[in-house]
């Protein structure tokens, strides 16, 4: 009697994690590549505003603060748990990127630790560097995030020139980069909506390195 019901215990201790397991498996997470592209296009394109003049610095700061940087380096962090590197690795630097971007700004207006024109042409410089390793892993993707990349190596290029004694790029900047942010919004799209129509709404075609 004893043996069998420690038996039926057992059986029912063996089942419960697989059930667990099997529940864990079927969850459903959101996938944090749309929050990380929302935050990136959404303050880059706020950015560029400012660059071709339509709008003061301070949106930018707040912006560039909590949704490109603090709400992107989070995306960041939970592509890791999905072990998408390109996605860690992009989504936590841009976020870095914003973060450091406002407190530089922020620095320049208080006399606190500020950056000159040519020190801020060389934190363009490197970032482009930067995303030129990106931009290389971006066309195995696809097409869309690809084109996107290139915008925004373009992008970081011109701002550096500008910053080097072509001031007059900066509104070339601008206009590159508003497409940028577009393109960003638009795999951000692309993934929200064939999650909602089970289907390929907007394409982002095929990826440029095979």
């Amino acid at each position: 009697m004893l043996t069998g019901h420690a038996g039926k215990l057992t059986a029912k201790e063996t089942a419960k994690p697989a059930a667990a397991v099997t529940t864990q498996i079927e969850q459903k997470l959101g996938n944090p590549a749309v929050v990380g592209l929302a935050a990136f296009g959404l303050t880059t394109m706020m950015l560029q505003f400012h660059n071709v003049g339509w709008t003061g610095i301070g949106p930018v700061i707040w912006l560039g603060l909590i949704f490109g940087g603090l709400a992107q380096f989070i995306a960041g962090l939970q592509e890791q748990k999905t072990g998408n590197n390109f996605g860690y690795a992009a989504f936590t630097s841009y976020g870095s990127f914003w973060i450091a971007l406002g407190l530089l700004l922020i620095g320049n207006e208080l006399k606190f630790f500020a950056s000159s024109t040519t020190d801020i042409g060389w934190f363009m410089v490197v970032w482009a560097l930067f995303t030129s390793i990106l931009w290389v892993g971006s066309m195995r993707v696809n097409g869309a995030l690809a084109m996107t990349f290139t915008l925004l190596l373009a992008g970081f290029i011109l701002l550096a020139l500008a910053h080097f004694g072509f001031p007059g790029l900066t509104v070339v900047a601008g206009y590159v980069l508003m497409v940028c942010a577009a393109m960003a919004w638009y795999v951000m799209a692309h993934l929200i909506f064939q999650d909602l129509f089970g289907r390929d709404v907007l394409p982002v075609g095929k990826p440029w390195l095979h």
